[in-house]
């Protein structure tokens, strides 16, 4: 069934008292979960294609219109402060440009030439995820028909049984009818908003920016970041906090590098020309 349908556990949802509402809505995002999981094969290898994009000095660039490019915008304005990368490493372009994010701009996800312009930069080495619930927006499809010419990888994900026989791959999650019929802000959204999750963080742990759990390329850009950033030095090589503050300012405000420094014996270039000989992973460098 298409996410346009009526749900038929919904006709009656606007005579129904608020818990039970809850629970039709509970049983509903069940549902995705199970869907997510049958999608896992073409997850990971959208995943694997966005970290060799990275790696080779690309871009991870999400693409849509209306819900599904703000919740684009929302995942990749996440990864700077999270994993402390530049904000072109994963990046966001929505139909109708940043008054889109808050506002309905009329018209935007109907306009093919405006995707065609919106890529227009995309290199061979990048790699283009055009996110669209229908997966038929004609914004993200010509955005992603121009991406292909220009030789970069590129995917599409949506939640409705689609055929594009020039993508390198599609994520497909039939999460079928909303409980309000057309209103992909709801189960497509909360779908399209865990494999965002799924494709973003495990690129990014793949490239090393997590150890053992711990986000060790965090930016410490506040108060709170900053005592995150001295906890994570202090548990993973079990020093007092007064030696984690120092570390972490020896070594420019990272952690990573802090960590290295401390358990290595090395000043902070000789961490950093290590971890740099390492591929960035603090797992290779610390050798376990």
């Amino acid at each position: 069934m298409h996410t346009e349908d009526i749900n038929p556990r919904s006709r009656l949802i606007d005579a129904l008292p608020v818990d039970e509402i809850i629970n039709l809505m509970n049983y509903e995002n069940l549902l995705v979960m199970k869907t997510i999981n049958s999608a896992k094969d073409s997850i990971s290898s959208a995943i694997n294609d966005a970290v060799t994009a990275i790696r080779s000095g690309g871009s991870l660039i999400y693409i849509g219109a209306g819900t599904s490019g703000r919740l684009g915008v929302l995942d990749a304005s996440e990864i700077p402060p999270t994993f402390g990368v530049v904000p072109h490493v994963v990046k966001a372009i929505i139909a109708g440009g940043e008054k889109a994010i808050t506002e309905a701009v009329e018209g935007a996800e109907d306009d093919e030439d405006a995707g065609v312009k919106a890529v227009s930069g995309i290199r061979e080495k990048d790699m283009l995820l055009g996110i669209a619930a229908s997966g038929k927006t004609p914004f993200t499809i010509s955005a992603l028909k121009e991406g292909r010419r220009q030789k970069a990888k590129c995917w599409l994900l949506t939640c409705n049984d689609v055929e594009y026989d020039f993508l390198n791959g599609i994520i497909c999650l039939p999460v079928g009818p909303e409980v309000i019929g057309g209103s992909t802000r709801l189960k497509a959204g909360t779908a399209t908003k865990i494999v965002l999750n799924m494709i973003s963080t495990t690129a990014m742990i793949k490239l090393g920016k997590v150890y053992k759990g711990y986000m060790v390329d965090v930016i410490p850009s506040n108060r709170k970041l900053r005592k995150r950033a001295l906890r994570i030095i202090g548990e993973i090589t079990g020093c007092e906090n007064s030696e984690a503050e120092t570390l972490l300012d020896k070594s420019g405000g990272n952690a990573k590098t802090a960590i290295l420094m401390y358990m290595k014996g090395l000043n902070c270039e000789e961490a950093k020309e290590l971890l740099q000989r390492s591929g960035e992973s603090l797992r290779k460098a610390l050798g376990k």
